[in-house]
């Protein structure tokens, strides 16, 4: 009696373990499809500038800034998924170009040169370039002061082609950078009289020094906007989300919660 007893109890453990792995798969099973529904979304390769705060930069190991978090505000509108590229502005511009990356996000100043070989979203940022000097430097107050001096420059950006345009009229000595970090730090030691970048850029590391070691000099060179580009007459799918999505953004005011995080406009 107690053997058989025993026998039951036995079987019915070994039921009970059936269930229960059969349940286990099942739930496994349920993850796996949405993994696979996940997979279905339209995915895209987006660059963005590898060292370019506010716009985006590396804090605690990953990417943050105004670039990177509208980036990700608009896929969620808009239902696509992404990979990020931190890259420096060179290999961004030609990565679009040779199709390695589908779109880029790296405060691209729209100019009409650009759309000859890319496509821009609406702007959806204003910026304009300004002139950075030492803090302690009395001696330049407009680009005119330039004349014979040291100037560091970002690669392929809106500076260099600023200066590269008035080097022989004020006698520039350029100097190239690959970065904004290494331009400022350029200034700041003295091999360079002045940088010629961005203006939210030089404003933000202006703002976050304490005490400051660069200040801007004179009034912005120019104006232009910034907009999310891709490569021309490609992926004009990843376009329009990023058009509509942006307007979303902005109509429920996440787009200001985003960029007063970073620049008090």
């Amino acid at each position: 009696m107690k053997k058989g007893r025993l026998l039951l109890a036995i079987m019915s453990l070994m039921l009970l373990t059936v269930l229960f792995t059969a349940c286990g798969k099942n739930t496994k099973d349920i993850n796996e499809n949405t993994t696979s529904n996940d997979e279905t979304k339209p995915k895209y390769v987006i660059a963005c500038d590898s060292n370019f705060p506010p716009f985006s930069f590396e804090e605690n190991g990953t990417y943050t800034g105004i670039d990177v978090e509208l980036l990700e505000a608009i896929s969620k509108k808009e239902d696509f998924d992404y990979e990020l590229k931190p890259m420096d502005f060179g290999s961004i511009m030609s990565g679009l170009s040779d199709g390695t990356i589908d779109g880029a996000m790296g405060a691209i100043s729209i100019t009409d040169e650009r759309k000859e070989i890319l496509d821009f979203s609406e702007e959806y940022f204003e910026s304009g370039l300004s002139m950075g000097i030492k803090h302690d430097d009395t001696s330049i107050s407009k680009f005119e002061d330039l004349q014979g001096k040291n100037v560091a420059v970002k690669k392929g950006t809106a500076g260099s082609e600023f200066a590269e345009d008035n080097k022989e009229k004020y006698s520039l000595n350029l100097k190239y950078f690959d970065n904004s970090q290494s331009m400022f730090l350029d200034v700041e030691e003295g091999s360079s009289d002045a940088v010629l970048e961005d203006h939210p850029i030089i404003a933000y590391e202006v703002k976050k020094a304490t005490p400051a070691n660069l200040k801007i000099a004179g009034d912005k060179l120019k104006t232009f906007n910034y907009g999310f580009a891709v490569n021309k007459g490609k992926n004009q799918e990843l376009l329009d989300k990023f058009n509509k999505g942006l307007n979303k953004v902005r109509a429920d005011a996440e787009y200001e919660k985003i960029v007063s995080q970073y620049i008090v406009r």
